[in-house]
């Protein structure tokens, strides 16, 4: 079974997660708000006749590809009236006094370290996404700032249901009603599967016989297809969701570090834990290597092991994190460039990379499923060195 038998916890932290409600902002963002001056119409007029003219912030590419492919604390929906619409999700923090968990709504959209939250006595700000003790906040230097997230002492632990955190959960329970769905399907016509479980029964028998089998081989295959459908749907899905630029998708989960960190640490574990004493005998005493050499070949071979989980990981991260970064930085162009004529070109080319992602986003999962099962083949193989 490719997910866990137990749904209810599943469903118990989605509907933690769904729990914070909309938030329709009464105060416009404070980094990003427009301000309003009174500037003369002409020259040689009086100043009863000038009138409110609307100064905008210059447009700052950087700011708004940073934001869209970082994680947060809410989903921003729209702007009305010049005000964000947006759905506040709820932050759980360990702090000196406990655990305290509140809406992000508490912060109003803040995210300079200016608004200050109290929650149970404890003053908190936001910087950039990070929550931080209001009182060290303001003794930090912009160095210390900017780095925020290795001052461990001037901020509390943050297990926030962000948005990379809503995406995850929500693709979760999006594959484990799918394959339950494709379960029953099977269950009531094993020999002619219609609908979803038509159009996914190609794709499984694709990751078994051109994946699993060909690199891990016949025998031993079965064990770890569980494991390969999974990571194959759920980097797939997420890739997927990465894709669409409206709530509540958007979020750029296989494009965070930390996500595909942990993916490729499962596979190292996996892969570890399946070695047989053929693998460990390939790293601790390498066949046909002379003895004077075998000192210098054992922590090469340990180095080896741990760059094939590094390249799962930055591959897949890579990949994702510059497809957005492409995308966005040809519709920002529209903006630096101010001009009308430049629209249909950005517009072609956006929609031309938009096609191309949707191609990277299953070749990416293709990649990490095919890379981790040859992993897995490596440890699990049988030498002959007769």
């Amino acid at each position: 079974m490719i997910f866990s038998n137990k749904p209810v916890q599943y469903l118990l932290v989605t509907l933690l997660a769904f729990s914070s409600s909309i938030n329709f902002a009464s105060t416009p963002v404070d980094s990003v708000s427009v301000k309003h001056e009174n500037v003369a119409v002409a020259e040689g007029k009086s100043h009863a006749e000038s009138v409110g003219h609307e100064i905008e912030k210059e447009f700052n590419a950087s700011e708004l590809i940073n934001s869209h492919i970082g994680d947060s604390h809410d989903f921003h929906i729209a702007d009305w009236d010049g005000h964000p619409i947006s759905m506040s999700l709820p932050i759980i923090l360990w702090t000196n006094n406990g655990l305290e968990i509140f809406s992000s709504a508490k912060f109003h959209h803040d995210n300079s370290g200016e608004h200050v939250v109290d929650i149970n006595g404890q003053k908190l700000v936001r910087y950039k996404e990070i929550i931080f003790y209001a009182d060290k906040f303001e003794t930090m230097t912009a160095d210390q700032k900017n780095t925020g997230a290795f001052a461990f002492d001037a901020r509390p632990l943050d297990f926030s249901i962000t948005k990379n955190v809503f995406s995850m959960l929500m693709s979760a329970i999006v594959l484990f009603f799918l394959f339950f769905a494709v379960a029953r399907s099977y269950k009531k016509n094993p020999n002619a599967p219609k609908g979803l479980a038509g159009f996914l029964e190609p794709l499984v028998t694709y990751v078994r016989d051109e994946i699993a089998i060909p690199n891990i081989g016949p025998k031993k295959y079965a064990k770890y297809m569980p494991y390969l459908l999974t990571i194959f749907f759920f980097i797939w899905i997420n890739n997927l969701i990465g894709l669409i630029p409206f709530f509540p998708f958007s979020s750029n989960l296989t494009g965070n570090i930390y996500f595909t960190f942990v993916m490729a640490f499962i596979t190292f574990v996996v892969t570890t834990l399946s070695g047989n004493k053929t693998y460990w005998g390939h790293i601790f005493n390498t066949p046909g290597v002379p003895v004077w050499l075998a000192p210098i070949m054992i922590p090469v071979e340990i180095i080896g092991m741990l760059t094939k989980p590094f390249a799962l990981m930055i591959r897949l991260f890579a990949n994702i994190t510059a497809g957005h970064i492409i995308i966005l930085s040809l519709v920002s162009l529209i903006f630096i460039f101010k001009s009308i004529a430049i629209g249909p070109v950005a517009g072609a080319f956006v929609l031309f990379m938009s096609v191309l992602e949707m191609l990277v986003a299953a070749l990416q999962a293709y990649v990490f499923t095919l890379l981790s099962a040859l992993f897995i083949g490596q440890a699990v193989e049988e030498h002959d060195h007769h």
